[in-house]
């Protein structure tokens, strides 16, 4: 099969794009997915530089990605709930190819109506916002919670999930950004690069974090005592020795294929709004990762589809 790997950690140019990839045998319950296109996301090249080697470590050579969309191929013997033909969705690993082996638990249909190749942008950053607010910040119905970076994928993920619980959400982006931030229905915004602003924001029973840095310091400062910051990013372990009240938290995205369908729907319905930034074929993978690393991007699809010679 078509896929792109890697051999070596390092740069982009060591994604390789290659034509005889030896292709994934279906198990007793697993899907064989015939993928339509994968994202790509900021893990896949932190994966790819080493700088996660321990948290995420590869056999190499080795095939990133965790998000596929598809058609399934095959299925295992003890799978009775896809069958060939069906569109499906899921968080999984090894998707930069043209078939991905999924756990059968992990899979989802796609809902009738989505489109099929713009479903792959999902599965991801919808499972890291919406952890980051129900697991890690712990966000209840009525509390103020700021979502830092509210723009950005998983933000907006974030966000969704906060007002789906009645929360007030409170948009962080940057000041340039202010205008757009309105679109997200939110109940107010912050320009998280404007310290007076932050020093001025009445205290917040949590925060959902997806910058780090500096920022995450100085918004953990607006944190009412005994509240909650998770995040997403890197946080500075200085902070949180200023108020130990506070819960802190990091979220690393695990496997829910119901809350992928649920977020899928509601992209299908326009009430979640994911915009895409790139489409490219998958053997522009590399490309995709220059852009990513810029920042601005947007979501990056990868067409594996195209990628067929």
């Amino acid at each position: 099969m078509k896929a792109v790997r890697i051999y070596e950690y390092g740069g982009p140019e060591k994604l390789t794009f290659e034509d005889h990839v030896p292709e994934p045998q279906v198990q007793s319950d697993s899907v064989l997915i015939e993928t339509a296109a994968a994202s790509v996301n900021p893990i896949d090249w932190k994966i790819r530089s080493g700088a996660r080697q321990k948290d995420f470590p590869l056999a190499l050579p080795a095939i990133l990605g965790r998000d596929v969309s598809g058609v399934v191929r095959a299925v295992g013997a003890n799978v009775g709930n896809f069958k060939p033909g069906d569109r499906v969705l899921a968080f999984s690993n090894a998707t930069y190819a043209e078939l991905v082996l999924v756990g059968s638990s992990l899979v989802t249909h796609l809902p009738d109506g989505m489109n099929l190749v713009d479903a792959a942008a999902i599965p991801l950053i919808a499972l890291t916002g919406d952890q980051l607010v129900r697991r890690a910040a712990g966000v209840q119905r009525g509390q103020r919670v700021l979502v830092t970076g509210a723009l950005g994928s998983v933000g907006r993920a974030a966000v969704h999930t906060a007002k789906k619980l009645g929360a007030q959400v409170i948009a962080g982006v940057r000041r340039r950004h202010t205008e757009d931030a309105g679109r997200l229905d939110v109940h107010d915004i912050l320009a998280i690069d404007d310290d007076e602003a932050i020093a001025r924001l009445a205290p917040v029973d949590a925060v959902a974090d997806t910058v780090g840095g500096d920022v995450a310091a100085k918004v953990f400062a607006r944190v009412k005592n005994g509240g909650s910051f998770g995040y997403a990013s890197v946080f500075p372990e200085r902070s949180a020795a200023t108020n130990t009240t506070i819960k802190v938290t990091r979220v690393f995205a695990q496997p829910d294929p119901s809350k992928v369908r649920e977020f899928a729907d509601d992209v299908r319905d326009g009430a979640f709004v994911l915009p895409i930034g790139h489409r490219l074929p998958l053997r522009e993978a590399a490309a995709a990762h220059v852009l990513g690393e810029r920042g601005g991007a947007g979501k990056i699809l990868l067409l594996v589809r195209d990628a067929r010679g």
